[in-house]
């Protein structure tokens, strides 16, 4: 469904999208980098707003959050599109692409919600739930305010701008984000992004929401032990308890580096240990 964007502006002839860091000032009948905005005629629209491409109840520590609501399930649902291009995607067909998609009204997928059996509420994930902002804000918005004992989670990135972030998390229980690494040339090259605003993210989130981080060791690129110190003393100096999932990588989408060396993973967990109360192995 196509609905109007929230945070934008008109420049000259263009459109100024300011929901994520990119910034993207769009030619008329053009796309944004999300793939998921488009300029027509002075206005800039979402054509995602309530498009599912993907619905599960999963166990919440499948988000990964082991830490919040350990043992229950939450319904689990994704759209299509997303802010940055890793180029070792684990949800490439629906990150990268316009997959099919069923069209649920927020009524319609919070009452689902409730009237699920074990659930304890709605997580927006599989793809970038920032860029689908509108439906992802009205939703949990909806499901708050009309049954606030059901909970919201997010799966992100976390590439958005603080303004909408903001507008954002009072709705929000808990987060996890993907920081995917600590070095602003691999954001640049292997993800199409930027590392400070991520970083912003998670000290925003942090004071709000239970919050746990990922970081996917990618062999030959992030999978040093000075890279995960780094993560580690970043996390450590907003908060210690705050968890990390040091998850690992096998070759996919663009990439086909070996997967990731489990003494590598192993020893990578020592490391974070000296700093965080609460670090996690992945994928092994």
């Amino acid at each position: 469904m196509k609905v109007e964007a929230c945070f934008y502006e008109k420049h000259r002839d263009k459109i100024h999208c300011f929901l994520c860091p990119h910034h993207c000032l769009i030619e008329n009948h053009e796309w944004g980098k999300c793939k998921v905005r488009i300029h027509e005629d002075g206005v800039l629209y979402s054509i995602n707003y309530g498009e599912i491409t993907a619905a599960a109840l999963d166990p919440i520590e499948k988000k990964p959050l082991h830490y919040y609501k350990p043992g229950t399930f939450i319904l689990s649902v994704g759209s299509f599109g997303c802010n940055l291009t890793c180029s070792f995607c684990q949800n490439y067909s629906i990150s990268q692409y316009k997959a099919q998609s069923t069209y649920i009204a927020k009524e319609k997928l919070a009452l689902t919600s409730i009237n699920m059996e074990n659930n304890i509420g709605l997580a927006f994930t599989y793809n970038e739930p920032t860029i689908w902002y509108e439906y992802v804000y009205d939703t949990a918005k909806y499901l708050k305010e009309n049954f606030p004992f059901y909970v919201i989670v997010l799966i992100t990135n976390g590439y958005i701008e603080e303004e909408a972030l903001k507008k954002l998390l009072p709705y929000v229980d808990a987060m996890n984000i993907d920081l995917k690494s600590f070095n602003e040339q691999y954001y640049k090259e292997l993800c199409g992004g930027r590392l400070k605003p991520v970083l912003k993210s998670i000290e925003l989130a942090a004071k709000s929401c239970h919050l746990e981080i990922t970081t996917l060791l990618v062999s030959k690129e992030n999978d040093n032990l000075t890279e995960i110190e780094n993560i580690a003393k970043f996390i450590s100096s907003i908060d210690s308890n705050i968890p990390l999932h040091l998850t690992r990588y096998f070759p996919n989408y663009k990439l086909n580096h070996p997967a990731t060396d489990k003494e590598i993973l192993y020893k990578s967990l020592e490391i974070a240990r000296k700093y965080l109360s609460y670090v996690n192995l992945g994928n092994i």
